[in-house]
């Protein structure tokens, strides 16, 4: 007599638990996506670049090498290009750094 009583009660628990599992599996499913990717420069530009920014901006440090360099502003410019739906201005921003860190720089800013 006991025996199909444990039987019924086993499989009840084991109908319990796959119910609980099931529903942490669509809660798992359901939260909001966490970035993985390294997080970029997000604040506004100064007036004229400095090498502090351009460093920001490509993700590097102020003294990395010219390949570090090229290679940061590689990607950068992959997720911003504006052929790709990115927007020029901010293509323009990424080249001015790479210049900046590379030190091709034509001056202050200033037209005379």
């Amino acid at each position: 007599m006991a025996t199909p009583f444990l039987a019924g009660l086993a499989v009840a628990a084991v109908a319990l638990a796959g119910r609980y599992s099931v529903q942490a599996w669509h809660a798992y499913k359901a939260r909001p996506v966490a970035s993985r990717m390294r997080k970029f420069y997000e604040g506004g530009f100064q007036p004229t670049m400095t090498k502090r920014e351009a460093a920001l901006i490509l993700g590097v440090r102020e003294n990395a090498a010219a390949d570090k360099v090229k290679e940061a502003h590689r990607k950068v410019m992959v997720a911003n290009h504006p052929d790709a739906g990115g927007s020029h201005y901010l293509a323009s921003k990424i080249n001015e750094a790479k210049d900046v860190m590379l030190g091709k720089t034509k001056g202050s800013g200033s037209p005379f």
